[in-house]
């Protein structure tokens, strides 16, 4: 399927846009945000199901801080809507049919500023997941999320959080420890890299990651370390910057990946 442009700007090279209806392009919207108010924020969905699609245009449509700027079909027309229409969060399924939500993903993370990605799939924990969390994907959400969670999580994510709980995070961490050593290669060399990024942070930025690994809220590290949360989410941020990771999952994952939660 082409891509649906779904604001009044000029269509990319390839793929060309498609006709769209009142509700998508925008009609008795604002032009921009006025003066002193936040724009709003920019989503494009990424589902190979034409009816899925349409739900979550339609879920989105109604909110006033959000704004569906295109969707398409696979994984394939991603780079050249994100190109076209500049969103700041992408709603990316995981299984489609010529190039899957997982290397498009990967491929999107690899370019300048690229917009943050939330994962749609039917399953809550599983290798897909993992994999996509640690390409670079701010988390994942269920398709049958209700969709005031979705509103949230696209919220959540634009804002730079992450939307994954610590009790997601902690069955997360757990799948990994229970999936055995299929790829023992790879975990080597996962392994080999984590110890060689944590050797890098100091005693006190070590100690939040490994609190991070263990699925921790920023409120039970500032008990448990003695400090402020304040500081927890200083320390947060200077680990996503000193280990060029994107949220505070990829920092449990690597966590994990060196045996140190």
């Amino acid at each position: 399927m082409a891509v649906v442009n779904t604001e009044h700007v000029a269509p990319p090279p390839s793929p060309s846009p498609s006709p769209t209806s009142g509700r998508e392009s925008g009609q008795g919207r604002e032009s921009g945000p006025a003066p002193g108010r936040t724009p709003p924020v920019r989503v494009l969905i990424v589902d190979d199901d034409a009816l899925v699609r349409a739900g979550l245009s339609m879920i989105l449509g109604g909110v006033p801080d959000l704004r569906v700027v295109g969707e398409v079909s696979d994984g394939t027309e991603v780079l050249p809507a994100v190109v076209a229409y500049h969103p700041d969060v992408v709603l990316m399924d995981i299984r489609m049919p010529r190039m899957d939500g997982l290397a498009a993903t990967e491929a999107l993370r690899r370019t300048p500023q690229p917009p943050e990605v939330l994962v749609l799939t039917t399953f809550d924990v599983d290798e897909y997941v993992l994999r996509a969390l640690r390409a670079g994907a701010s988390g994942f959400l269920l398709k049958d999320t209700p969709p005031a969670e979705i509103v949230q999580a696209i919220r959540r994510v634009a804002a730079g959080e992450a939307t994954l709980s610590p009790t997601v995070t902690r069955r997360l961490i757990a799948h990994v420890t229970g999936s055995g050593t299929p790829g023992r290669r790879d975990a080597d060399l996962r392994r080999d890299r984590a110890v060689r990024l944590l050797a890098g942070l100091t005693d006190r930025e070590r100690e939040v990651a490994v609190a991070i690994g263990r699925g921790w809220s920023n409120a039970e590290i500032s008990s448990a370390l003695f400090m402020s949360v304040a500081t927890v989410k200083a320390y947060v941020s200077r680990l996503l910057t000193k280990l060029e990771l994107n949220n505070r999952v990829q920092v449990a994952l690597l966590v994990h990946d060196a045996d140190l939660a």
